[in-house]
């Protein structure tokens, strides 16, 4: 954890100046409370940037992520804060790790693995997925953008025929 600490405030600086705006999903306050600190400080260092939204999951789980959203709705209700009829696709989205950022346009699966993996569940329902036999250390410049040609040549339907 302390690599990672390192390298956040290392790159830090390029993001800011590249316009990154970056975001971290997951359970954080699992996190050492130094590197708790760092991740606040680059969202917060970052957070009016609109170059490029950077998304980086730490400690993310899915199926974790569903049930924390659940339990928050379920709190509010309890509290009478809620109506359990007022739940809907929106509200429950804003209680994901990932509420407020959009949902993925394309799903990268590297080694050649055929499934998502515990990832983004509830947010890749629309998302093309493109998989390639390439290994996750080998997945270079050439591998991206031949994933990115990929996606262009498909046709978005969004859950339509």
């Amino acid at each position: 954890m302390t690599l990672f600490e390192r390298v956040l405030r290392r790159e830090l600086p390029e993001m800011v100046a590249e316009g990154v705006q970056i975001h971290f999903v997951g359970d954080l306050a699992c996190l050492p409370k130094s590197l708790q600190a760092e991740i606040k400080h680059a969202m917060a260092a970052t957070a009016n940037n609109q170059k490029i939204k950077f998304v980086v999951a730490t400690n993310y789980g899915g199926r974790r992520e569903i049930i924390h959203a659940c339990r928050s709705l379920a709190a509010q209700v309890k509290a009478g804060l809620l109506d359990p009829a007022d739940i809907d696709e929106v509200l429950f989205e804003q209680h994901l790790y990932t509420g407020g950022l959009p949902d993925p346009d394309l799903l990268i699966r590297t080694s050649g693995e055929m499934r998502v993996s515990n990832f983004l569940l509830w947010q890749v329902a629309y998302s093309e997925i493109y998989v390639t036999k390439t290994l996750w250390p080998d997945f270079d410049r050439a591998a991206f953008h031949e994933a990115l040609r990929d996606y262009q040549q498909r046709q978005r339907r969004f859950g339509r025929v």
